[in-house]
């Protein structure tokens, strides 16, 4: 076994379950302590309680494995279930667009809305949204706020909603970002999300194609717009703010027979919402243009 199964993650192969663990709930990886902290450093420090000595372990692996180091020690679980090799996004691009990312200008429902950048009159916004069957249990929906022009994203919602309160929220913050377009993934619980939109938030700018509303996602159309968020994150990741986003490209992972998805015990909604968001608005102004 190696020393990344037995520190980094424990498999249970029966249960499809796995369990992260740092590098530093092994005692003996200590070295030299260090005189002189990184901000980085100090920031795991106390958010963990390290020691100096563990930062010296730690600056040492820096020093044997270079870009290696959160792949083969990993501090977090996204890094230690990143599947290498399989990612279908470009991981350095990704990781480098993490680093860089700043912080919310607001956060809603317990954090699981999260907004970068308020709406701007005059300005014309995407709200996209992937539905789930909401839950204690179940999956997350989510919802991009995207501009259309720039395709920047502006918020972002994850959470376990039903489909009347998923309904509600999406109406929300269209009409907060100045009655923008909603794009509701209409596969599955979609339908439901869909009708409460038509007959109990009356909204009525929700995106159709060939005349029936909301954007069914298929194996025919999936790979593209997996494919248009690859290329965006290399050209353009200032797109991109969402940790949770940016963490689940991180994760998603090509399958046997040519499926891609969220890795066992991952996510995807947060993805899929800007995928379909960018996808409806590549449409759009390809029809404009």
């Amino acid at each position: 076994m190696s020393l990344l199964e037995r520190l980094g993650v424990v498999c249970d192969l029966r249960a499809g379950a796995r369990h992260f663990f740092p590098w530093w709930l092994e005692e003996a990886y200590v070295a030299a302590p260090v005189d002189e902290l990184r901000e980085d450093e100090r920031r795991l420090m106390l958010a963990y309680g390290l020691t100096a000595g563990q930062i010296g372990f730690r600056r040492g692996l820096e020093a044997s494995y270079r870009g290696l180091r959160s792949q083969e020690f990993a501090e977090d679980a996204e890094s230690c279930f990143k599947a290498t090799g399989e990612c279908c996004f470009e991981v350095e691009a990704v990781e480098t667009r993490l680093a860089s990312v700043g912080e919310t200008i607001e956060v809603r429902r317990g954090g699981a809305l999260q907004i970068w950048l308020p709406p701007v009159r005059g300005n014309e916004y995407l709200v996209a949204v992937d539905t789930a069957g909401g839950g204690a249990d179940g999956d997350f929906a989510a919802v991009q706020v995207i501009e259309m022009g720039s395709g920047l994203q502006c918020a972002e919602l994850q959470q376990r909603l039903g489909t009347l309160e998923l309904a509600r929220v999406s109406a929300e913050l269209a009409r907060e970002y100045g009655g923008a377009l909603i794009a509701v993934e209409r596969n599955n619980h979609g339908a439901g999300v869909l009708a409460y939109l038509d007959s109990v938030e009356r909204y009525a700018r929700v995106y159709e194609s060939s005349g029936v509303a909301g954007w069914l996602t298929t194996a025919g159309n999936k790979p593209g717009m997996i494919s248009r968020i690859g290329a965006l994150l290399v050209d353009s990741p200032w797109l991109f703010f969402s940790r949770r986003l940016l963490g689940e490209c991180r994760t998603f992972v090509a399958m046997a027979g040519g499926r891609t998805g969220a890795a066992n015990g991952a996510y995807d909604d947060c993805l899929m919402a800007m995928a379909i968001g960018q996808g409806v608005r590549a449409e759009l102004l390809g029809k404009r243009r």
